[in-house]
């Protein structure tokens, strides 16, 4: 059932129910206006008679002749008008006079305030009782005085048969007018409904274009639609994006296991094939399977980190302490390397808006570098870490005594997998550093020590009041042909 149709039905329903009750409360009024009308009049006409029946009552009383009484009576009747009159005295006597109900109907015992009786034949009369008293002689009695209620009566029906009559009236009537109402103003919710039915966002880019109709309901609806389809696109791009992830981890995964795994199948058939191998050559066999088993558990858990980078999303970033990132980092680098010798110069409460643990994984593996490469003759490796402040940038460096960095190769050791000869690392790690700093905005640069000594300074710029609003920049350092994807390098 169409909106506009439910619309005139509901109005329909609704409204000779309130019609009638309105009626009902004007026939309340207006019976109460015709009863206090009635009442009036019929004190005012105790008013007029009371002298007379006062006066009629003590003719009786005082046994005057009955000439003497009858001119009471007429003069009684006449100053009644139309409102007719009964005087009661003590002994029963009755004196009757103008319209009234008949002698059977009971009347109430106290009605000084106007009261409604009604008769066998179904006439209704509104009664007044005044009680009378004389001195001399002392005598009691009661003027009663009756208004017929036949005309408001015949009022009251007239009101309630033209009270039914508008509310059967007023229900097709109000359904005809609800249904043209409702569907003039349902008008843009219908165009709004054929504008969206043809939309299917899995086959066509086309999307909602809505005019402001200034109906807010249909304004919002409009909106809310938008913003549905806006999500399933920013979803199904994110969906899309993991596929490639996916894809891009298996593919990388199968190159680059393959070596270790082959040299690791290699040792094996050796040993099985050479159960009585000197001793000498087993173990350097055996240490040959072990240093392959670590390489390719460091390259499974880099390729699992650079897969974690690429999927990360907005909502995983909030404010981090990159002091508390450098001391964690430095910590942990002492307990896995207690010969290395670091020293940490910061500047506490240094804050950035990022992925704490892309970051903490960004230092993890700038000071594991600068562990490997940063010796100098066999020597334990000494790694000085500097947090500070430039302008709006948090600044973090890393240097080392190692060989350096020769500057035509500064590019190339964020590439993927790329190692240099002697190196022991899986060839990601600084990948994975790039991929964090571009992340976060940020940019790293290689450089040579600033004190003129021998070694390498990682330099990481950080900003401190970074966009959030900002969705993270297109990530693919998995699929990504050996290259640093665009973040900023110097020398």
């Amino acid at each position: 059932m169409r909106l506009s149709t439910r619309i005139a039905v509901a109005v329909g329903v609704t409204v000779p129910p309130l019609v009638l009750a309105a009626g009902l409360l004007l026939l309340g009024l207006v019976t109460k206006d015709l009863h206090r009308q009635q009442d009036v009049q019929l004190s005012a006409r105790a008013a007029a008679v009371t002298p007379d029946a006062r006066a009629l009552l003590r003719a009786a009383a005082s046994g005057r002749p009955p000439s003497v009484e009858h001119a009471r009576e007429r003069r009684l009747f006449a100053a009644a008008l139309d409102v007719g009159v009964r005087l009661t005295g003590p002994a029963g006597t009755v004196t009757v006079g103008g319209p009234q109900p008949g002698a059977s109907v009971s009347l109430p015992p106290n009605a000084t305030a106007p009261v409604t009786v009604r008769a066998a034949d179904g006439a209704s009369w509104r009664v007044l009782a005044v009680p009378v008293s004389v001195n001399r002689p002392a005598m009691d009695g009661t003027l009663w005085l009756f208004s017929p209620d036949t005309a408001s009566q015949a009022l009251i029906r007239l009101v309630r048969g033209r009270v039914v009559t508008v509310a059967l009236l007023a229900a097709p009537l109000a359904g005809a007018v609800g249904w043209a109402a409702a569907a003039g103003t349902a008008r843009p919710l219908r165009r709004l409904q054929r504008r969206t039915s043809g939309l299917d966002p899995r086959t066509s880019a086309t999307r909602l274009d809505h005019t402001p109709t200034g109906i807010a309901e249909v304004d919002d609806l409009a909106r809310t639609i938008s913003t549905v389809l806006a999500r399933y696109d920013q979803q199904a791009g994110r969906t899309a994006e993991a596929l490639e992830v996916a894809r891009s981890f298996s593919a990388a995964a199968s190159h680059e296991l393959r070596t270790p795994l082959m040299s690791m199948r290699t040792n094996l058939d050796i040993l099985t094939e050479h159960p009585d191998l000197a001793d000498p050559d087993r173990t350097e066999v055996l240490e040959d399977l072990r240093r392959e088993h670590t390489r390719l558990l460091g390259l499974l858990v880099m390729l699992r980190a650079l897969a974690r980078g690429d999927l990360v999303e907005a909502d995983a970033f909030g404010p981090v302490d990159l002091a508390e990132v450098v001391d964690a980092s430095v910590a942990d680098l002492r307990r896995r390397h207690p010969d290395a010798e670091v020293t940490v110069a910061g500047s506490p409460g240094l804050r950035t808006h990022g992925w704490e643990q892309g970051l903490r994984s960004a230092v993890d593996n700038l000071l594991a570098n600068a562990c490997t490469h940063g010796r100098y003759e066999d020597k334990a490796p000494r790694i000085e870490v500097t947090l500070g402040q430039d302008g709006q940038d948090a600044v973090l460096t890393v240097d080392d005594r190692g060989p350096g960095v020769p500057p035509d190769r500064r590019e190339a050791v964020f590439q993927r997998f790329h190692r240099g000869p002697d190196s022991p690392g899986s060839g990601l790690g600084l990948t994975l550093v790039a991929q964090q700093i571009t992340l976060h905005q940020g940019r790293i640069t290689v450089l040579d020590r600033p004190d003129g000594r021998r070694g390498a300074r990682f330099e990481v710029r950080l900003p401190t009041r970074a966009d959030h609003t900002l969705p993270p920049p297109r990530r693919d350092w998995l699929s990504a042909p050996g290259t640093s994807q665009g973040f900023h390098k110097d020398g």
